[in-house]
């Protein structure tokens, strides 16, 4: 038996299609309630299977982008396993953008698993992307067993929440002096670039859109759903600072009916932020607001007259992190507060150059990681310390399951001063 993992050629892309789940149809995610998902299903039906034409306009479209890296797992000349990295920027601690890897598409046919292919396709992928200086990976993991064993490990998490029209009052507060506008899909489509700059620019965790991120908003539409319908806030000056995205499906259920589904939801102030919630909660004929894939530390909660209102209905992670290598992503983030550690990572099998003791030296925003000899203040895997990397893990936590050892006293605490951010990290779409 003969195995490659290389990058496929053009004639091999269809096969290497047919390695994906989603393209033949089958479900490419885990049979849970999704916290990215605002119907009253578990998850949206799998798409049907991709045809011979779809197959040759994915191709001809991925092969022509520069972002994306695709690797296939060949045995004796056929595509038995598939995966990609595309490039993006995460904004890290600091408001820095980083490059980064995002790990998508992956899947072995059925017949040849357990074999390590992924775990090979997985390695040329890493050393393609330190090769091209880029010094995290990330992906969104569609089964919650599969990707620590690659260090991959959780480092922002998502929410979907449910409010009852009916309780839904908020607090006074001053009034608004931009203005709201019931837009159409064109107009949204002109508007998200300089919306979604000026958001990624300030949150930890955001990443840059892939091209055509916005092409297929349309006012057409969805099966019984209705179309989806735009909300923009412009602020004193004209200037959008606030877009969302809403939706008032067909329900089959009494206890469905009149949800109003936030499908999207972006702003660059408080009060471009509360006066699109205000609206969105007070919709004639609605009775229940939801909104998925929204951060844990969602501001409206404490907009409302009654906090216990906004109800978190499912959770889940959200992006996975992996540092590639560490000194590189350590001293690409600021830090909030002055600190010096040393640590030690023993294993890192697939980033070997990961391996030793490192000190970090913070004096806010400036970082300085050389290696050292001696004595370490803690010892930590590369999961724990790939969690923590855009600071919205506990470090307590981590400590607590076993995936960082204390050497000194104070070694967890001063790791969990100088990691975290307020708020939380969070990004807006998956890949």
């Amino acid at each position: 038996m003969e195995i490659e993992i290389r990058t496929p050629v053009r004639a091999e892309m269809a096969g290497y299609y047919r390695a994906l789940p989603y393209a033949n149809g089958l479900p490419s995610w885990e049979p849970a309630p999704a916290a990215w998902h605002g119907g009253p299903e578990p998850w949206p039906p799998p798409r049907p299977p991709a045809t011979a034409e779809q197959l040759e306009e994915w191709a001809d479209a991925d092969l022509a982008d520069a972002a994306f890296h695709p690797v296939a797992a060949i045995v004796d000349g056929k595509v038995v396993g598939a995966s990609a990295m595309l490039s993006f920027e995460v904004t890290v601690p600091g408001g820095r953008p980083l490059p980064m890897a995002g790990v998508t598409g992956t899947g072995v046919i059925a017949t040849f698993r357990r074999r390590g292919l992924l775990r090979r396709m997985m390695q040329a992928m890493f050393d393609a992307a330190l090769q091209r200086g880029v010094p995290l990976a990330m992906l969104s993991a569609s089964e919650g067993s599969i990707y620590g064993r690659f260090g991959f490990s959780p480092a922002t998490f998502r929410t979907r929440w449910e409010i009852r029209r009916s309780e839904a009052a908020l607090q006074p507060a001053e009034p608004d002096e931009g203005s709201l506008e019931l837009a159409d899909a064109e107009a949204a489509k002109a508007a998200w670039p300089a919306l979604h700059r000026a958001v990624r620019a300030t949150r930890v965790g955001e990443l840059s859109p892939l091209a055509g991120r916005w092409d297929g908003l349309t006012d057409a539409s969805s099966g019984t759903d209705g179309p989806l319908r735009y909300l923009i806030h412009r602020g004193s000056d004209g200037t959008v600072d606030g877009i969302a995205h809403y939706r008032l499906p067909w329900s089959r259920t009494v206890e469905q009916a009149g949800s109003l589904i936030v499908e999207a939801f972006e702003a660059t102030n408080a009060a471009a932020y509360r006066a699109m919630w205000a609206l969105l909660l007070d919709f004639d004929l609605t009775q229940t607001v939801i909104a998925p894939a929204r951060p844990r530390d969602e501001p409206l909660r404490w907009m409302l007259t009654n906090p216990r209102a906004f109800r978190v209905t499912r959770q889940s992670d959200n992006l996975w992190a992996r540092i590639l290598d560490v000194q590189a992503a350590l001293e690409g983030r600021a830090y909030e507060v002055p600190g010096d550690i040393t640590f030690t990572i023993e294993d890192d099998a697939m980033c070997p150059a990961n391996v030793g003791t490192w000190r970090l030296q913070t004096d806010g925003p400036a970082a300085k990681v050389s290696r050292v000899t001696g004595p370490a203040d803690l010892v930590i895997d590369i999961q724990a310390l790939s969690s923590l990397y855009l600071g919205g893990m506990s470090a307590h936590d981590l400590a607590q399951a076993g995936h960082i050892h204390p050497l000194t006293g104070d070694a967890v605490a001063k790791l969990a001063r100088m990691f975290r951010t307020d708020p939380e990290p969070h990004n807006s779409f998956g890949f």
